[in-house]
This record gives structure tokens, C-alpha cells and sequence, in this order.
């Protein structure tokens, strides 16, 4: 059966342009994650299954559910499946693939093609003229990605039901859960954003003191979970139990939904969620190993302890595009782009490249400029399948020869000392922290973006300014180290 259904899939997927599928913010789950999905839940006791699948597709994760049932028959006596969708133009598929387990008798299916956050939220409520949608045991999601407008209704009918995100995505987790019974069960694939970040941190603490985490499930690659659909966001599949006592959690990897290279470790909880940060972010080892700034008694600072800020490039070129110039000119300041940073330091001006090398410094443009001197900068993207996430280097104010001023593009981090230049020693080892493996890992621990966010960099632990310092005196004396004399002296510091 799994297999039909893969193969309407495959054909909706390339049948379906991008702009319908950007519209609703959602894609149909290849069947090999919808079998995974489905081999997470574990047996409770109940011979009744209330089943839920919001934004349900053509019916991918309930056939994958239902079938998993029937290979461990008498799992359920049985399965009640609601299933909503809002794509009416999948509905006859999504009927067709639940009615096929009509025959096996004890499988209802009840299809509706009305807004999911607007149903759960008034039964979350109790209105007297809502809709009443009965408590779930199970569910299993594979909710659409789209951002959430302040003041819309469906962000309106949130809040009254105390849930405040900014992404359908969490919220349709978030309601599923509250219509969960004690101890139901929640499988969902979803996008690792909400792992960390400020506007996902209410959603972390809801999710967190209404159910335990069981399970995350990471897949590595951000281009092979939704191959079909060209989606590039780093993908988890994440097991709640409502009401569970919380303890380890049992966190497997792979490359892709092939698993050929799974690997599985059971951890503490307090080594993903760790128990003084108050952000609740949600880190994901690949390894039971603890890294070298995770174990380091030297490496615990954040950066206001060390004098260091850490902010957006100011330059946002389309609004400033009346002042930029290709090439360096009288009463111009260099602009630094992330193209402009190679092997820790900078390249510019770059004549041949295909962004602007210098800003016109006028009235309009002075409070976007930062004085010339020793900044630390960090690429805000990385490419699809980049090796590293963080890739830093260093600005000098020998690069820029009778240059008062410095611009820096929107897509590169700065950082700075009060909107000033840092010494040369605290730029060279805050820069070769920042270029270690072991930043690196820990940095994706929490963080699935592609994006590298101030808010991140700030919450990240660094060493005292001393031992920077004195990394940063060692770069100088001994020139552009290699990767493996980095990692080696990053391992000594403290030491």
C-alpha cells in the first residue's frame, strides 16, 4: 500500500508548482520517513487508537502508521484516524488511500478539509458553537512551514489558547499535543529552528512542561529529507509523550531517509536541555562524547564578560544602493561583503567580483560606518552543504591604508567593542576560536540554520580575555595556523 501512496507522491510533487507549495507551506513526506516515523511509537497498554494527522497530505504518515499497526496485530483492536487537510484537491487521494484499510474492519477515517489551528484552538477553548475533536492517543505530523503574521487570526485564536509562536509549524505541534490524553504519544518531522532562537523560546517552554521528550531524530543533510521538493531545511523528527516523566533521550543521526549510516546514543536530559539556560535551547550531540568547550572550566564566558559585542553588518545594500561604487573613490569607505573573507583574514578590494567594493561616506550613510580598525568578522550563511557552519576571520586596519571608515555588508557579523575597533590580539584569537572544530560542533548542537544569528553568537560560552589574548599572540608570532594546530591549542587552553 505504502508504496501506491509513494508514488501519487512523486507524481504531486512534480505535477505541483513551487508557488502553490510555498503557498500552503507544505510537502508531502517521502514514504521511507513515514515508515520511520511510524516505527517510533511504542506499544501503551490501550487497545482503542485515536490518531491524528494534521496537514495530512494525501495520507503518507497515517498509511505508514496504520500499516505498522497491522504488522503487530493485535497492536490496537482499533483505529480511529482524523486527518486534516485544507488542499481539497487532495482530498479524493487522501480518501482513497485511507478507505483501502476499510476492508480490514476495525479502521475508521474522518477527512477534514477545514484549518486545523482554527478547529483545535476553539476546542482547546470550549466554545459552546465549536467543534469538539475528541482527545488523540497518537499523533503524527508533518505540519506546513510557514511563518505566522502578528495579529492574524490564526495568531489571534492562538493566544487564547496560551500559545504564542511565530511558525505554523510549532503551532500545529503545540495543538496537537494539547489535544493529546495523559501519556498519548506525538511523532513529527519538523524543521530544527525551533531548537534555539529567541521567537521560538515560549513554543520551547510550552513544549517543554506539557510533555517529555523521548526521542529527536537528526537528519544531516539539509537538501535529502524533502530531495523532491528542494526544501533546504535541516530536518528533525521529534517523539513526545504528554504528561511523561522526563528522562534520557535517545538521539540517532543519518545522512538521509535511506539510514544506511544510522547511528543511535542515548543521553541525559540535561545534556540536551541544559539546566541553568534560560532560553530552553534544545542541543542535539551526535555523540556521546562531551567536546572540549562542553568539558573546559576556562571556557564559560559570554561575551559582555569579555568586553567583546557581536553585531549585524549594518549596510543593508538595496536601501544604501544610490551610494555604492564598484570600485574604490575619493571620499568612499571600503564595503565588506562575505565574499571579501578568505582563510581567516580579508581580500579586498576584489575588481572583478560581482558585489560593490566601497560606500559613499555622506550624511546619509555615516551612522551605517564603523571607525577603521582590528574587527572579528563571521559569514551570516553557509552554502547547502558547507563543511563548517562558522567561518570567521579578521579585518585590519593595513588592509584599508588611509581609510577612516569601514563598512560591513548585512550578511556578515561583527565583532566589536562599542561600535569600535578590538585590540589586534583579541581580533586574532577571538577569530581563531571561532575557526576551532570544537566551536563548530557546539555551534550546531543547537542551532539548525543556515543562518549564523547574532543571538546565537551571543549566547555561545567564550574563554576569559586573557587566554584570547594569548591566543591571538601565538596566531601573530607563528602565522595562519592549520586546522589540526588550531583544534591542538584550543585543547591546551586552561591547560
Amino acid at each position: 500500500m505504502l508504496e501506491g501512496v509513494e508514488r501519487s507522491r512523486q507524481r504531486l510533487s512534480r505535477e505541483t508548482n513551487a508557488e502553490k507549495k510555498a503557498l500552503l507551506g507544505q510537502y508531502l513526506t517521502p514514504a521511507r520517513t513515514a515508515k520511520f516515523m511510524a516505527g517510533m511509537f511504542t506499544p501503551t497498554g490501550r487497545d482503542h487508537c485515536r490518531l491524528l494527522d494534521a496537514g495530512a497530505g494525501i495520507g503518507t504518515l497515517s498509511v505508514a502508521f496504520i500499516e505498522q499497526w497491522l504488522l503487530a496485530n493485535p497492536f490496537f483492536r482499533h483505529v480511529d484516524v482524523d486527518a486534516f487537510e485544507v488542499d481539497t484537491a487532495l482530498h479524493s487521494a487522501l480518501s482513497r488511500n485511507l478507505n483501502a484499510f476499510k476492508e480490514k474492519g476495525a479502521v475508521r477515517a474522518t477527512i477534514y478539509g477545514d484549518d486545523f489551528i482554527s478547529v483545535a484552538a476553539d476546542t482547546l477553548r470550549g466554545g459552546f458553537f465549536s467543534r469538539k475533536l475528541p482527545e488523540y492517543s497518537h499523533a503524527i505530523l508533518n505540519p506546513p512551514y510557514k511563518k505566522i503574521r502578528n495579529l492574524s487570526p490564526h495568531s489571534t485564536a492562538l493566544r487564547r489558547v496560551g500559545i504564542q509562536t511565530v511558525n505554523m509549524y510549532t503551532a500545529f505541534v503545540a495543538l496537537a499535543l494539547s489535544l493529546l490524553s495523559p501519556y498519548g504519544q506525538l511523532v513529527a518531522i519538523i524543521p530544527r529552528s525551533f531548537c534555539s532562537g529567541t521567537y521560538y523560546r515560549p513554543f520551547r517552554k510550552f513544549l517543554l512542561a506539557k510533555a517529555a521528550i523521548r526521542r529527536l531524530h537528526l537528519f544531516v543533510s539539509r537538501s535529502k529529507a524533502f530531495k523532491d521538493d528542494d526544501v533546504l531545511q535541516e530536518n528533525v523528527i521529534i517523539m513526545l509523550e504528554r504528561h511523561g516523566i522526563q528522562r534520557e533521550i535517545l538521539i540517532s543521526t543519518s545522512t538521509d531517509d535511506s539510514l544506511a549510516d544510522l547511528t543511535e546514543y542515548a543521553h541525559p536530559f540535561e545534556r540536551i536541555v541544559f539546566p541553568d539556560d534560560p532560553e530552553c535551547f534544545i542541543h542535539i550531540p551526535t555523540s556521546t562524547k562531551q567536546g572540549i568547550i562542553e568539558q573546559s572550566p576556562e571556557i564559560k564566558h559570554a561575551l559582555a564578560d569579555i568586553g567583546v559585542s557581536v553585531s549585524t553588518g549594518p549596510v543593508v545594500d538595496f536601501r544604501l544602493r544610490e551610494y555604492l561604487r564598484d570600485a574604490p573613490e575619493p571620499g568612499s569607505a571600503p564595503l565588506l561583503y562575505p565574499c571579501h573573507l578568505a582563510d581567516h583574514r580579508v581580500d579586498w578590494p576584489q575588481p572583478n567580483g560581482r558585489k560593490p567594493n566601497a560606500i559613499l561616506h555622506t550624511s546619509a550613510t555615516e551612522k551605517w560606518l564603523y571607525p577603521n580598525g582590528y574587527y572579528c568578522i563571521v559569514r551570516r550563511f553557509s552554502s547547502k552543504e558547507e563543511r563548517r557552519r562558522v567561518v570567521a576571520g579578521v579585518v585590519e586596519p593595513k588592509d584599508f591604508p588611509g581609510s577612516r571608515l569601514l563598512g560591513f555588508e548585512n550578511h556578515l557579523n561583527v565583532f566589536h567593542s562599542e561600535r569600535k575597533g578590538l585590540t589586534r590580539e583579541i581580533a586574532h584569537g577571538l577569530c581563531a576560536f571561532l575557526n576551532t572544530t570544537a566551536f563548530d560542533e557546539s555551534f550546531r548542537r543547537f542551532s539548525g540554520h543556515t543562518q549564523v544569528n547574532v543571538t546565537d553568537l551571543r549566547l555561545m560560552k567564550y574563554p576569559q580575555r586573557e587566554a584570547l589574548e594569548a591566543l591571538g599572540k601565538w596566531v601573530l608570532q607563528n602565522g595562519t595556523p592549520t586546522q589540526e594546530e588550531l583544534d591542538a591549542k584550543l585543547s591546551r587552553i586552561g591547560a
